[in-house]
């Protein structure tokens, strides 16, 4: 049975103004600590009035090599990150994007490198498993995320009281098609560990390039800074809005950026730009 007073909330709902945040992190190797970290930094993003908060991809951990996800590796609904991230939602009754989170894969030795979403109950409400693995060979610059992650093949589109909520991790966002196959959303969510090298001529235009064509807001929550492995990530996390303004940033470090989202805002320019209506190619995924 459809909860008719449930829906004219939600409607209602969509039609104010909330606030969304993004958690930039440069964790480590010890779990323990980047969770401890990553509830200061929530509790920040929730007592500025955040009710949707991201976090970046392998915030839990950043190790030493790649083999370092796969020793900390969860099954799922079962693992202190995922009860840290259900305590934590309902704890700040946040809508919590747990960036990534290593879970077991049916490949041994590899993981699936998993975002899951929480509401403010701490229920798990979705889980997306990163399609795209990074593969770069720029000099002494190298990595290959296929030999330690094994691959999604789902896109997931969550329906949330903030409306429709896209999920997507950190390479995926050079592909445009697969927030085509999302369809219609309105907020799209980017958990990423973007390289410094890639990131510092590519990042801020894609994500950009993704809110205008796709006439949403992006909240890109970003690793930013050096790593105990060397690694240098590029941070700059960051809300933009559906006409390709970006409200907030952070170059480096950790912290949180904060902007508000405002439905009639994305509702009038997609009335008066339907290029989502105007689509004629059919994407097939």
């Amino acid at each position: 049975m459809i909860d008719v007073n449930s829906t004219q909330k939600r409607i209602a709902a969509q039609k104010q103004s909330f606030k969304v945040a993004a958690v930039q992190m440069a964790s480590g190797p010890n779990v323990v600590n980047n969770l401890n970290e990553a509830e200061r930094l929530i509790e920040k993003a929730a007592e500025q009035g955040a009710q949707l908060v991201v976090l970046p991809e392998y915030f839990p951990v950043m190790g030493l090599n790649d083999m370092a996800k796969v020793a900390v590796r969860e099954k799922p609904n079962d693992g202190v990150i995922q009860t840290f991230l259900s305590k934590t939602a309902h704890k700040y009754k946040v809508w919590l994007v747990g960036g990534s989170i290593p879970l077991v894969a049916s490949t041994p030795d590899k993981v699936l490198n998993s975002c899951l979403v929480f509401d403010e109950y701490g229920e798990q409400v979705a889980r997306y498993d990163k399609i795209h693995l990074f593969n770069l060979n720029l000099g002494n610059e190298q990595y290959h995320e296929g030999q330690t992650i094994e691959p999604g093949n789902k896109v997931v589109v969550v329906d949330s009281p903030f409306g429709r909520i896209g999920l997507a991790i950190c390479y995926d966002l050079r592909f445009p098609e697969l927030f085509r196959a999302m369809g219609n959303v309105d907020i799209i969510v980017l958990p990423s560990a973007f390289t410094e090298t890639t990131g510092k001529m590519h990042w801020e235009v894609l994500v950009r390039a993704r809110a205008v064509e796709n006439l949403a807001y992006v909240v890109a929550a970003a690793q930013g800074g050096y790593h105990l492995s060397g690694r240098e990530t590029h941070g700059n996390s960051m809300i933009v809005d559906p006409w390709g303004r970006v409200l907030d940033r952070l170059p480096r470090g950790s912290g949180v950026v904060i902007a508000a989202v405002n439905p009639s805002y994305q509702n009038s320019l997609r009335a008066s730009l339907p290029a989502l209506s105007h689509r004629t190619l059919q994407i097939a995924m």
